[in-house]
């Protein structure tokens, strides 16, 4: 036993020392003091004493009670935080999948309403696309009665003489040049808009098929987050994902892109009618209609103004040819009458010889034997009436020879004109007719 001196110690309780907490020795617990006997001073110097012991271990056990009372708490606390904390966990898990499949409805909706829009593009698109081809062809059919009335014009510029008038078919025939020239326009334009009209339209299939992509997606993430349990094995700590984004939009304004993309093509494309053609298909059946109508009333006038150009034409032929034969029945009729005269003037000759020559030998009667007797005026009356009868004759012969000359200018201005309706008729029946036998059909021109 070592020889050093023990002092005791006041008692103290760890733990209050621990929380802070000093408590105080019981009251009446008097502290040992060192004995004065010198006899005693290595076995008392470290000892309690018994109200020290008992009150050692009381305070021991009463401390081990409030801590068992404390950790009953805690337990019966932790129970209850526990199946709470359980319970609305559950409960926000559970509210969590019911929202998400809340959520997939709506992104199905959105997605089913884009792909029917984008569906519905796409058909108009190519309802458009055949519409432009029609317009094209249509647009290369007016080509062909173009370039017919251009002939029509042209070959009638070759038309003879008096023939060359400005009549009821130049005139029609210079509308329809116009009247082309104005669809051909028509077309164009109306071609333009088909082209714009499609393009706007794959700009807004465009437009939705991002938007519906993107609920693709979005739909393919809420669906595997709803499939998510507390037993998935490809879950993991996230611990920065409930922070809030930054430019996250909210379910209103959501719905209100969605809503606004599907408007942007119905405000480009106005609704279809009740046939379920849209305005556009309407709007080029009509021109279409209008434009074939109007090319094919056009091209019955014309085709009317020729006929009866050529039956006015047949007809003043005819009539000219009536009159050439009647012309050329008078003109031999005439050359016999200036034959018959010229026979009649020719047989006065030898009268009138031997008139003259009687009066002739009468005059070389000598002395009173020239004298007017009978025979001597007989004579004279004679030659004057041979004379007025040459003249007559003479005179009857001249109008004969201008009327025979009149009736063969006649005849060079018949022949010379039925040349000309001949010709004419050659022009607007076998040449300019024939060639409007090849203007396009309805079919044709409507673009099929």
């Amino acid at each position: 036993m070592s020889s050093e001196v023990l002092v005791s110690r006041p008692h103290y309780d760890s733990r209050a020392v621990a929380q802070g907490v000093l408590k105080e020795s019981p009251v009446g617990l008097e502290v040992p003091q060192s004995s004065s006997g010198s006899g005693t001073t290595g076995y008392r110097s470290a000892k309690y004493t018994p109200a020290e012991w008992f009150s050692n271990y009381h305070s021991i056990l009463q401390q081990a009670g409030t801590d068992h009372h404390e950790a009953q708490s805690i337990q019966r606390e932790s129970r209850t935080l526990y199946q709470d904390t359980e319970e609305a966990t559950l409960k926000t898990q559970t509210e969590g999948t019911r929202l998400l499949g809340e959520r997939l409805q709506d992104i199905h909706y959105w997605k089913s309403e884009l792909q029917r829009h984008i569906d519905h593009l796409l058909t108009d698109t190519e309802t458009l696309l055949a519409l432009k081809t029609r317009l094209e062809k249509a647009l290369d059919a007016t080509e062909t009665p173009y370039a017919i009335t251009t002939d029509n014009l042209n070959c009638r510029t070759r038309r003879l003489g008096p023939d060359l008038v400005q009549d009821r078919v130049e005139e029609e025939l210079i509308k329809e040049v116009d009247l082309i020239r104005s669809v051909q326009d028509l077309l164009k334009r109306t071609t333009a808009q088909v082209v714009t009209q499609i393009k706007l339209n794959r700009e807004a299939k465009h437009m939705l098929e991002l938007d519906w992509s993107d609920k693709y997606q979005a739909y393919s993430f809420d669906d595997h987050c709803g499939r998510h349990s507390n037993r998935s094995p490809d879950t993991k700590h996230h611990p920065g994902s409930a922070a809030m984004q930054d430019q996250v939009c909210n379910r209103s304004s959501w719905m209100k892109f969605s809503q606004d993309n599907l408007n942007k093509p119905c405000r480009r494309n106005r609704p279809p009618t009740v046939s379920g053609q849209s305005a556009a298909e309407l709007l080029v059946e009509q021109v279409l209609q209008d434009t074939t109508e109007d090319l094919r009333v056009q091209c019955s006038k014309v085709d009317q103004a020729f006929s009866q150009r050529c039956v006015e034409l047949v007809q003043a032929k005819t009539q000219l040819e009536m009159k050439l034969t009647e012309t050329l029945e008078q003109i031999g009729v005439q050359e016999r009458n200036i034959l018959v005269l010229q026979k009649a003037i020719n047989n006065k000759e030898a009268p009138l010889r031997v008139a003259q020559s009687r009066l002739y030998l009468r005059s070389l009667r000598p002395n009173m034997e020239l004298c007017r007797d009978e025979p001597q005026l007989s004579l004279e009356g004679e030659v004057r009436q041979i004379d007025a009868t040459l003249t007559s004759l003479n005179q009857q012969l001249s109008e004969a020879r201008s009327s025979l000359s009149h009736l063969e200018e006649s005849r060079m201005a018949l022949e010379k004109d039925i040349n000309c309706k001949t010709h004419s008729l050659f022009i607007d029946r076998d040449k300019c007719m024939t060639h409007r036998k090849r203007y396009p059909t309805v079919s044709t021109l409507s673009g099929y």
